[in-house]
């Protein structure tokens, strides 16, 4: 159990998630001086550390006690007139300095808590400095590891030479949500629903998607569409005939024929047929996935996959088999009970296939997953990953020809390490880099789904958010409309003044 006392609400976020990185399995709780915990936290251990942050008017005093015994105090000066971002660098900079010192630990990616570390990397070398000087610069501020730093200004050149050619601020991107899977992940945080208990609600939601779909398509004419991305859930939990009606309405609403990548996320290969592979490929559908995560069979079945390992060989063959040139695949490490013995098995049996690209995600347990929830049942199973193991996953890319293109974190990673996207040349996610990086705004349709419409280069994010329950979204689709309405008029105005 871990405290963190504040004297006003300044940057608790970042501190908390900081204190996290260095104490995964650990409770943290924020208070604020002369408040008292909540009853749920009353009733647990005493904290063995408490993290005092009392902000005065001059300066910061950060103070670290364990067990009630000073380890760590410092004096931080936060200048009034510092920007709020250099004053939050130096705060996170101090608890580092302190958090490492105490657990005698160093973070790969050092201070950095946010999900987009190479969007500082891009951000850098576009104001213009040097990879040296941003390499430099990223040790120096967060701490970054000399290999993570590497990885991060690699990804951000290779990000700017395959962006060269979209415009921004005249451009958009379209995402496509499809709820529903052939049953829910063990890992699952996502907005997805088992498909046996609601397919009598699929044809109701196409109605309401398309609806949607139509709106944005009327709207956006006057915009040039660059990816289109349909995901999930599953998109190929639908029938040959549902896929049929949703990809011809985009073929309606849309420009398919001109977009740089159309994207749909296959994914599941329990979900994947001829007949469903015939549908897509009557559509300009540049890229598609087969995702297995693991190629171990007592994994699959501990985390409800619901499909084997020859499901998997199985899918793939047929995608390529119905013309695929561009097949994706996702991997997860850190998956319980795996060590780097059945990662290896996997990437081997990975390399056999000869996806075109590979995306290897760090296991992040969430508070909304099963895993999560059900922690006691899995608490005697090993969550392995560590550096050695994405070495692995790298070395296993580069021998397939791939190389890394896009890399993202997420709060309780396993081995506090990064999701990395490798590609071969001409075969890297586009919309992966766009939604990432902030550069593009992306108009988004379906359950769950999020639009983010990207002002002032990306200095400023505005949202409008679909609701999450499919139910609620058939029923309410012309409120969800209204929500983007007011952003897309706004987007669209600021669009025609920059082009004046």
């Amino acid at each position: 159990m871990i405290d963190i006392v504040f004297n006003k609400k300044e940057f608790e976020y970042d501190a908390y998630t900081l204190i996290k990185a260095f104490y995964p399995q650990e409770e943290v709780s924020i208070l604020y001086e002369g408040e008292e915990k909540t009853e749920a936290f009353q009733e647990k251990e005493e904290a063995f550390l408490v993290v005092k942050i009392t902000y005065n008017k001059e300066d910061t005093r950060l103070e670290i006690l364990k067990n009630k015994e000073t380890v760590f105090e410092e004096m931080i000066f936060l200048a009034s007139d510092d920007e709020r971002k250099e004053r939050k660098n130096k705060l996170k900079q101090a608890l580092y300095r302190g958090l490492s010192k105490e657990t005698k630990k160093v973070l790969p990616w050092g201070d950095l808590t946010g999900i987009r570390p190479t969007k500082i990397a891009m951000g850098l070398i576009e104001s213009g400095m040097s990879n040296v000087e941003t390499a430099e610069f990223m040790r120096n501020t967060y701490y970054t590891s000399n290999e993570k730093t590497a990885l991060a200004i690699t990804i951000a050149n290779r990000e700017r030479a395959l962006l060269a050619d979209i415009d921004y601020k005249n451009g958009y991107s379209l995402y496509v949500g499809i709820p529903f899977c052939p049953s829910i992940c063990l890992y699952c945080s996502f907005s997805s629903y088992p498909l046996a208990k609601w397919r009598d609600k699929v044809d109701a939601y196409l109605d309401a998607l398309c609806k949607e779909l139509t709106y944005i398509g009327e709207t956006m004419k006057v915009r040039t569409l660059d990816t289109i991305y349909i995901g999930g859930g599953t998109p190929t939990t639908l029938e040959p005939e549902q896929l049929e009606r949703l990809l011809s309405h985009i073929e309606c609403c849309f420009p398919t024929r001109e977009v740089k990548e159309y994207t749909i996320e296959a994914g599941r290969p329990d979900s994947i047929t001829r007949e469903k592979l015939e549908v897509i490929r009557k559509y300009p559908v540049t890229r598609i996935s087969v995702n297995p995560q693991t190629m171990n069979q007592a994994t699959l079945d501990l985390i409800g996959r619901r499909h084997t390992v020859e499901d998997t060989r199985h899918a793939f063959a047929l995608a390529r088999e119905c013309g695929f040139d561009n097949i994706n695949m996702d991997l997860i490490v850190g998956l319980p009970g795996e060590c780097a013995k059945d990662v290896q098995k996997t990437l081997e049996e990975v390399k056999k296939m000869e996806p075109d690209s590979l995306t290897v995600h760090s296991l992040a347990i969430k508070r909304a997953t099963r895993l999560h929830l059900f922690q006691d049942r899995y608490q005697e199973m090993s969550f392995e990953n560590n550096q050695e193991i994405m070495d692995m996953a790298m070395n296993c890319a580069r021998e397939c020809g791939m190389g890394p293109y896009y890399l993202y974190r997420q709060k309780n990673m396993s081995g506090n390490l990064e999701n990395v996207g490798y590609a071969k040349e001409d075969k890297a996610g586009i919309y992966n880099i766009l939604i990432m990086e902030e550069k593009q705004s992306i108009i988004a349709a379906g359950a769950g789904a999020s639009t983010k419409f990207v002002f002032e280069d990306g200095a400023r994010i505005e949202r409008a958010e679909n609701v999450k329950d499919v139910t609620n979204y058939i029923s309410r689709i012309d409120e969800m409309i209204e929500r983007k309405r007011s952003g897309l008029k706004k987007y669209l105005e600021i669009g025609s003044a920059q082009d004046e």
